[in-house]
């Protein structure tokens, strides 16, 4: 596995890696072109062989003194690898801010349980946040 950019020419394995990680939350089509094409996002990719096996965007804000990661999401056979962790180190390291934030369905425990191994607390809760009604957990780690 190796982490690599991605660009506009990922949409269509994109669509699909969304699709499978977030059945209930996947980017609609102009949302992944936005997040492959704008020029301030980091985007990363995790390939096996031929194949994206996870994604990663990050959206830096230096006037605020942090960045968001946007998505982040495994193909489910290729999680509990490490992909995950990687993909998240990777676009931690190219933020170039001190602080990074993220949200987390608050129903994902082994997301929550690797962001805080990774550094991340929670901050707050978003109530109802996501569509079905799901609060979202906004988690933050010191770089």
């Amino acid at each position: 596995m190796e982490i690599v950019p991605a660009n506009i020419f990922d949409l269509k394995a994109l669509r699909v890696l969304e699709k499978a990680c977030f059945a209930k939350d996947a980017w609609p089509l102009l949302d992944l072109i936005a997040v492959l094409s704008f020029s301030e996002v980091i985007r990363l990719k995790a390939v096996e062989g031929e194949q994206m096996v996870g994604f990663v965007a990050g959206d830096p804000r230096p006037r605020e003194g942090w960045g968001w990661i946007a998505t982040i999401g495994v193909d489910p056979r290729f999680q509990r690898r490490g992909i995950g962790r990687a993909l998240l180190r990777a676009c931690e390291a190219k933020l170039g801010v001190p602080r990074s934030r993220l949200t987390v369905r608050i129903s994902n425990i082994a997301a929550i349980s690797l962001y805080e191994q990774e550094g991340y607390a929670t901050t707050e809760i978003w109530s109802r946040y996501y569509s079905d009604g799901e609060d979202g957990m906004v988690m933050e780690k010191n770089l």
